[in-house]
């Protein structure tokens, strides 16, 4: 990853759905790196390896309010809140009950945490980040919930941005492109749709996590303090081309 020259040092952070390696992870070991005090969740009983010995760590069931706001009860100080939690499953999604669970995760969860923890975040007039997507602009036929969900958040971030701003709370939010995850990895066995993302994208070639950590960064510091209800695409140029 850049150096990107961030200092968070004191800065309490908890990052929401980072518990297998892909872009939550990297954006908790970025704030780290940068010298925040670090907390993570994740739907597993435990984060990936490589993270347990190095953030503290809740198993979370974002669908379930009573445990969020379990959880936001032990929390004393939060300055920045990173929403990370997602599901999608690539041409699984038309199923009616599959897709009101890929919702309740991905638009619901986000609002259950962010609405749980918004007195800590006014507390410290801090930083909430959502994680939207690129399919909050596009049609996605094989992942129809996901995209639905994805554009809600991108809404939702807009309304709470404007909600919070008496409070002092920045609510901003990055739309992440084609990203080599645990999530795409099925996607990623279709060798055709792996060269039409490279072919379309500008920068030719599939964002890694680390890409999307440095935006995260920005929009949680002072450099980005005239901002907010903010979507940034970090998708290689995809949506422009």
């Amino acid at each position: 990853m850049p150096d990107i020259r961030f200092d968070f040092s004191g800065a309490e952070v908890l990052v929401v759905g980072a518990s297998r390696a892909g872009i939550g992870a990297s954006i908790a070991r970025a704030f780290q790196d940068a010298g925040a005090k670090v907390a993570i969740t994740g739907a597993e009983p435990e984060p990936a390896e490589e993270d347990r010995a190095r953030f503290s760590y809740t198993q979370l069931d974002v669908t379930d309010l009573a445990a969020v706001r379990a959880l936001s009860a032990k929390t004393s100080k939060l300055d920045i809140l990173v929403n990370c939690a997602a599901i999608t499953s690539r041409g699984e999604e038309m199923e009616p009950t599959f897709f009101e669970h890929v919702v309740n995760v991905n638009l619901h969860g986000t609002f259950r945490t962010a609405e749980a923890f918004h007195s800590q975040l006014k507390a410290q007039k801090g930083s909430l980040i959502n994680i939207a997507s690129m399919y909050a602009t596009f049609g996605s036929p094989k992942n129809p919930a996901y995209g639905a969900s994805k554009a809600a958040v991108t809404q939702l971030t807009k309304s709470l941005s404007i909600a919070w701003a008496p409070d002092g709370i920045r609510v901003n939010a990055v739309a992440p492109g084609f990203i080599v995850t645990m999530q795409s990895a099925r996607s990623r066995t279709d060798p055709a749709h792996v060269a039409a993302v490279n072919l379309r994208t500008p920068m030719g070639r599939w964002g890694q996590p680390e890409d999307i950590a440095g935006p995260v960064l920005f929009l949680a510091s002072p450099a980005s303090a005239f901002m907010t209800g903010t979507c940034l695409a970090i998708d290689g140029g995809y949506s422009i081309a």
